[in-house]
Parts: C-alpha cells; sequence; structure tokens
C-alpha cells in the first residue's frame, strides 16, 4: 500500500512539473534562461542600470532582438524535491552578476517606484517579502511567473513596463503578464 502511495505521489509531481521548451522537467537549482514571449524584437532576462542606480540592478526584458537569451538563471525551492512543479515557493536569482551588484543576484520585488512594484536585485529598502512561483499559462508550453507578497491572499503576475527610454522593466502587475519558456541554461542553439 505505502509503494502504491509513493508511486501515485510520484506520477502526480512529475504530471504538474513544470517543462523547458525540450520537453524536459526543471531541476531544482537547476540553471535556464527565460525567454518570455512578448513580441518578435524582444529577448531574454538580463540586468540594466535603471533611474538612480550606479549598478545594474533592475530586471529587465533585453532589448537586443529574440536570439539573446538573456542571462542564466537560477530557478530553485527551499523544499527537497528534484523538479519543480507549478506552485511551488521559489527563489530566482542569476547565475553570475556584476561585481558591483549584491551576492547572491536573488530577484527581489520593490514597490514605491514610478513603474510600480518592479523586480531587482536586493539593495533596495523598501522591498516587499514574498515569493515567486511559475504557473501553467492558459496556453499550451508556456507558463507564467507570479509573484505572492507574504500575508497576501492572491499573487500578481510578472510582466513588462516599458518606461520613457525604451526599457523593458519587469513589474508585479494586476494584469495578466508575460507569458515565457524555459531553455537549459547550458543549450547552445537559441
Amino acid at each position: 500500500m505505502f509503494t502504491l502511495f509513493l508511486l501515485c505521489a510520484l506520477t502526480s509531481a512529475i504530471a504538474d512539473a513544470v517543462t523547458d521548451r525540450d520537453g524536459d522537467a526543471l531541476r531544482n537549482g537547476g540553471t535556464y534562461h527565460i525567454l518570455p514571449l512578448f513580441g518578435v524584437k524582444d529577448g531574454g532576462i538580463e540586468l540594466a542600470t535603471t533611474g538612480n542606480e550606479s549598478c545594474p540592478l533592475s530586471v529587465v526584458q533585453s532589448p537586443s532582438g529574440a536570439t539573446f537569451r538573456g542571462l542564466p538563471i537560477r530557478i530553485s525551492s527551499p523544499y527537497r524535491v528534484a523538479y519543480i512543479s507549478e506552485g511551488l515557493i521559489l527563489s530566482l536569482a542569476f547565475a553570475s552578476a556584476p561585481s558591483c551588484a549584491p551576492s547572491p543576484p536573488k530577484w527581489t520585488v520593490v514597490k514605491g517606484l514610478p513603474e510600480g512594484e518592479a523586480v531587482k536585485l536586493p539593495g533596495y529598502r523598501s522591498t516587499v517579502s514574498g515569493w515567486f512561483k511559475i504557473e501553467k499559462s492558459s496556453f499550451e508550453y508556456l507558463y507564467k511567473v507570479v509573484f505572492c507578497a507574504r500575508g497576501s491572499d492572491t499573487c500578481g503576475d510578472v510582466g513588462v513596463s516599458v518606461d520613457g527610454g525604451g526599457v523593458s522593466r519587469l513589474v508585479v502587475t494586476d494584469d495578466e503578464g508575460i507569458f515565457v519558456e524555459f531553455m537549459k541554461g547550458n543549450s547552445v542553439d537559441a
């Protein structure tokens, strides 16, 4: 009976696993490119200097074109699981960051900015306590990243806010966010 329970639990976890563009389940602690599908001219996720920052602390969608995959991002959960499943509490962090940036280069959400609640690296006082999750989108094989503030019953989608300079900043929005797919960080093909 116990073996049957374990088999059912494992089958359920694999069924809800988040998959990359190759159809492989995302590994807990694995490194991936997050590729937004927000128009043909935009690329992957990277860091940029915005506003009064003297170091690139803003998480943005690259303007370099759809062929640029962005920077590799480590996707990990504090739970002892092998694979990332939908709705699992996550930490997102760049695999590497400029020497001026805080270490580890984990994503945080900062409130009170002109663009709203922005996704940034640590270094701001007005951060929102919470976590990220990956959820299935309404489109097959596509996902969305959401942020859930601690103590809140709802989560906001991660979307894009284009500033006056044309920089596509990642923000938490009440509207529908961006749809993304994942590509292994060691992949050589775009």
